[in-house]
């Protein structure tokens, strides 16, 4: 399958090697990716800013970019759940609903699309906790959350127990927001730190050494932190856990 590869604005500014990572990744399992260099934003931050005329224009160039693809593959659950929910207010079309279709966070690829079950010679010797987004747990639906009934389960857990080395933390509030919000960290500056605080909190309480997250946004947010208080904790896309770099075990 071809695969239309969609790199956050945030990512493609500040942290390139999660997009590498999720490319290598995507070809390791056999996709055939393909950048498209004309794609732009997906139009999240004009609309949560009470913008969505303004950036109708962004989704229609975000429908004319990726039309030609079997699937749209992006490392973002915020940006995938906007494509999907939000591109609504489009003229609808066979074209856009497909498009909306096709858009996937990486993990519900992995997981539902290409129906991932090992991942040969991953390595990562780390103690990991999990942070998971609002976007992608409560809008897609990446893994359970505590306000709902229902079987317990996690597409970033499941993944990363294909990674040799790693070591899952359990965390006493696993489904909480991190305080980013976009532009609530910046309309509540003080609101959005406090919740950082805690969430990273949390992680250091149960000794995790890395946080993962399948949305960059939330970990760019935990990391101005981090470094601030300079604290021992260091920030990665799942996919670059995934993808390590530590991936090549010795033949024995």
């Amino acid at each position: 399958m071809t695969v239309g590869l969609f790199i956050p604005c945030y990512i493609d500014q500040f942290y390139p090697r999660a997009g590498i990572a999720t490319l290598e990744l995507l070809e390791k399992v056999g996709c055939t990716v393909v950048y498209p260099r004309e794609q732009t934003c997906c139009g999240q931050p004009l609309a949560n800013s009470g913008m969505e005329e303004e950036a109708r224009p962004i989704y229609e160039h975000f429908v004319e970019t990726f039309r030609a693809f079997d699937y749209i593959v992006c490392p973002s659950g915020s940006c995938v759940y906007h494509v999907n929910h939000h591109y609504d207010v489009l003229p609808p079309s066979e074209e856009v609903t497909d498009i909306r279709q096709r858009t996937f966070e990486l993990a519900d690829f992995l997981v539902n699309v290409i129906g991932l079950q090992k991942l040969p010679g991953a390595r990562f010797p780390a103690r990991v906790g999990i942070h998971n987004s609002c976007h992608g747990l409560r809008g897609l639906r990446l893994g359970a959350s505590s306000e709902r009934v229902g079987a317990d389960f996690s597409y970033y857990r499941y993944l990363l127990g294909m990674v040799e080395g790693v070591e899952l933390v359990t965390l006493d509030r696993v489904d909480e927001c991190c305080g980013f919000g976009g532009t609530f960290s910046v309309n509540q500056p003080e609101l959005s730190t406090k919740m950082g605080r805690d969430r990273i909190a949390d992680h250091l309480r149960h000794g995790a050494e890395v946080v993962t997250s399948g949305d960059m946004s939330c970990l760019m947010h935990l990391e101005g932190l981090m470094r601030r208080e300079k604290l021992p904790l260091r920030v990665m896309h799942v996919a670059e856990i995934l993808n390590s770099a530590e991936a090549a075990v010795p033949a024995r």
